[in-house]
């Protein structure tokens, strides 16, 4: 079942209407998991650092064991030709993906130079401006690369999440704030995480058992750029308990405020507020 509506498939170099078959039953990534994606936005008639996601994807593939078939360059090509498939208001979600399709004499190592490639678009609206989020803890930790590959975008890791979604949705709550494997705070079960105190902007310093999201780091250049001190750390689940504002980061929704985690109320405070409406800014500066 697909996320959005309105779907393209680019795959075997040509654009085709609808959720398309992509992958064969005796596939390797179809049985052992070899599958890597990214995800980019359009909306507003922009597709911001869609070059970074690009270069992602790529990195992914090759953590995966897999040699990547196009060059960010291609793929950030074969995006804009679909995007223009599109009525030029429309919001998409942008999902380019690898996978393996060989295995080699064991099976269970890919063969680097059998890969395969697609281009998802998908139509899904940017989130409301007031949208927000209630948070609870997880008994599930965010794995470290000694255990998962941790330093790619892949499919293998979204189960993990998926089990972290299913406990604090059972509570009730929206999300979860999940420990890394020292118990500090890593990031939610889809996003990672911002919290300010005093003026100040804290985010778990990337530590490998999470992935440094791009939209991450194009708010901790922007945030430090309008003045703020924006520090990467070590944070416990304390230091969100006694913040002004909590809010996550993520490409499908850019600034989700935080209103509450496991029973701390948060206003939705000016950092979130500020961090949304500099992102566009940016994105419409840089065209």
């Amino acid at each position: 079942m697909a996320t959005g509506t309105n779907i393209r498939t680019y795959f075997e170099g040509k654009w085709h209407d609808g959720n398309v078959p992509i992958m064969h039953a005796a596939d390797h990534g179809a049985w052992l998991g070899g599958t890597v994606f990214d995800g980019a936005r359009y909306a507003h008639r922009l597709a911001p650092d869609l070059m970074a996601h690009c270069e992602r994807i790529n990195r992914s593939a090759r953590a995966l064991m897999m040699e990547p078939t196009h060059s960010a360059e291609q793929i950030f090509d074969i995006v804009w030709q679909g995007i223009r498939l599109y009525d030029a208001d429309t919001a998409l979600y942008i999902r380019p993906m690898y996978w393996s399709i060989d295995g080699g004499p064991s099976a269970i190592v890919p063969k680097s130079d059998s890969t395969g490639f697609c281009v998802c678009l998908e139509e899904i609206p940017l989130s409301s401006p007031d949208a927000t989020a209630r948070l609870c803890s997880t008994q599930f930790r965010r794995p470290v690369l000694a255990d998962n590959v941790t330093n790619a975008k892949a499919g293998c890791l979204y189960p993990n999440n998926a089990r972290m979604l299913a406990e604090v949705r059972a509570k009730g709550f929206d999300n979860a704030l999940v420990a890394d494997a020292m118990g500090n705070v890593a990031e939610s079960a889809t996003a990672n995480v911002f919290i300010a105190k005093d003026g100040v902007v804290q985010t778990p310093i990337p530590n490998g058992t999470f992935l440094s999201g791009i939209t991450r780091a194009r708010h901790i250049k922007n945030l430090r750029a309008a003045g703020y001190d924006v520090q990467e750390k070590v944070l416990s689940f304390d230091d969100v308990r006694d913040a002004d504002e909590v809010f996550l980061s993520g490409n499908m929704t850019k600034v989700t405020p935080v209103v509450e985690f496991d029973g701390t109320s948060y206003q939705v405070g000016p950092v979130a507020r500020d961090a949304l409406k500099l992102y566009w800014d940016w994105a419409k500066s840089e065209g």
